[in-house]
């Protein structure tokens, strides 16, 4: 029996799976991070990402490191004295460089050197957000851990939590430092394996990504704020003045299908980001949940800092996207209200029409009756005086004057004359 043939993507749709391993990182590490997107949409960039491996192969041939696959999505490998984690995303690149010489100065500018200033400079795109993050062992007291909270990090802002049972404090104020980069601590016990700090890194950096990423939707909304509500008025003018019908039905619609032109094209340039800004929220806050936060020293966790810091601006746009919606529906009953007063008017103009038809139509039939009846006297006139010529010289035999004669023959030629007529009008109608 043949074997059965399997499906061609089975294979690569199964490696899509474990594409992605979480890194294995053990502690001291500095850990540099930057997210890279193309300017406007950046989701229908070209397809095979060209510029972006292009990008990549730069950076590894200036350290002199294995090049990848020129199909490849991911990569992780050696750099140097670093090694580096690039991944490849809808509308943007990610590079994370994990190195373990910790500088003397917590979180100085010069960690992020790792990626060159030539290199950034020739970047495909724009610089989404940058990350330092330093890794330490948890040592000494819970008091010297925050005093070093207390110095690295701006203290309103401040976000700390124990994670994962314990496996490690994690903190970050989401502030951009004078360098230009985000800052997160993550203090580890000893008997926190490698792999699991990893993946603690590697939620860290995708919470301070995602986060930015949705936050797009935030700016569109305040973009497009003032012409929704420049149009939102203009419907609600022209919904009161279909009211009062103070314009003719038709301007009123024209009007209102350029209101529906702008609102629908409006809509059509915000669809992709605030969808994308739904499902980029939604891995924020399951990323969140997977650290399993506790509260440390009473400090706020992460989850509360983005309740309080990051939901308000997730509402905005959530209310940015129905009020377009509602707006929409709007603009579509009011024009399903105005078609319906048009094709009102226009049936009674049309049963006005009808009704001055009939009457011509009634005019022309009585016409018509008139006429025939003036066809049948003219007609019959000249067939009496025909019949009469035929039948004068029976006067002589008869002795009957022609003048009798004639009268005699009047009646009975109307009749026929009127009796053809009608036959003929008959065989037309």
């Amino acid at each position: 029996m043949p074997p059965i043939s399997d499906h061609p993507l089975r294979y690569a749709l199964t490696g899509e799976l474990h594409a992605r391993p979480f890194p294995n990182v053990d502690a001291p590490q500095v850990v540099a991070f930057l997210a890279i997107k193309q300017a406007g949409d950046a989701a229908a960039r070209d397809r095979d990402r060209s510029a972006d491996m292009a990008h990549l192969v730069a950076l590894l041939k200036h350290y002199g490191a294995p090049l990848p696959d020129p199909d490849a999505t991911h990569y992780y490998g050696a750099m140097g004295k670093f090694h580096l984690k690039w991944e490849q995303h809808t509308e943007f690149v990610t590079y994370t460089a994990f190195g373990d010489e910790l500088s003397a100065r917590p979180f100085d500018p010069s960690e992020f050197d790792v990626f060159p200033t030539h290199w950034l400079d020739a970047a495909p795109g724009q610089r989404l957000t940058s990350c330092l993050l330093r890794l330490m062992r948890q040592v000494g007291k819970e008091d010297d851990l925050l005093d070093h909270l207390r110095e690295w990090f701006v203290p309103e802002s401040l976000a700390a939590a124990q994670v994962l049972e314990g496996a490690a404090i994690v903190a970050s104020d989401f502030r951009i430092d004078p360098a230009g980069h985000t800052r997160f601590a993550v203090f580890v016990p000893e008997q926190t394996g490698t792999r699991r700090v990893g993946r603690i890194i590697q939620r860290l950096l995708e919470i301070e990504t995602y986060k930015t990423m949705s936050m797009l939707g935030f700016a569109l909304t305040r973009e497009i704020g003032g012409k929704v509500g420049l149009l939102d008025r203009q419907l609600s003018d022209l919904m009161a003045k279909m009211s009062a019908q103070e314009l003719r039905p038709e301007t009123t619609l024209d009007a209102l299908l350029d209101v529906s032109v702008e609102l629908e094209n409006v809509v059509a340039q915000s669809a992709f980001r605030f969808a994308g800004t739904e499902a980029y929220k939604a891995i924020v806050d399951e990323r969140i949940r997977a650290l399993r936060e506790s509260r440390f020293a009473g400090r706020q966790g992460f989850g509360e800092f983005m309740m309080r810091r990051y939901e308000p601006a997730m509402r905005t746009v959530i209310s940015m996207e129905r009020r377009l919606e509602r707006m929409s529906a709007r603009a579509l009953r009011a024009s399903d209200l105005l078609r319906t007063r048009v094709d009102v008017e226009r049936s009674a103009q049309n049963q006005a029409i009808l009704e001055s038809m009939d009457k011509r139509a009634d005019l022309q039939l009585r016409l018509q009756h008139t006429v025939e009846g003036l066809s049948v006297v003219a007609i019959s006139y000249y067939a009496v005086s025909l019949v009469s010529y035929l039948l004068y010289p029976l006067a002589d035999m008869t002795g009957l004057s022609k003048g009798l004669l004639t009268a005699a023959v009047t009646l009975p030629v109307v009749g026929l004359v009127w009796a053809a007529v009608r036959r003929i009008r008959k065989r037309i109608g």
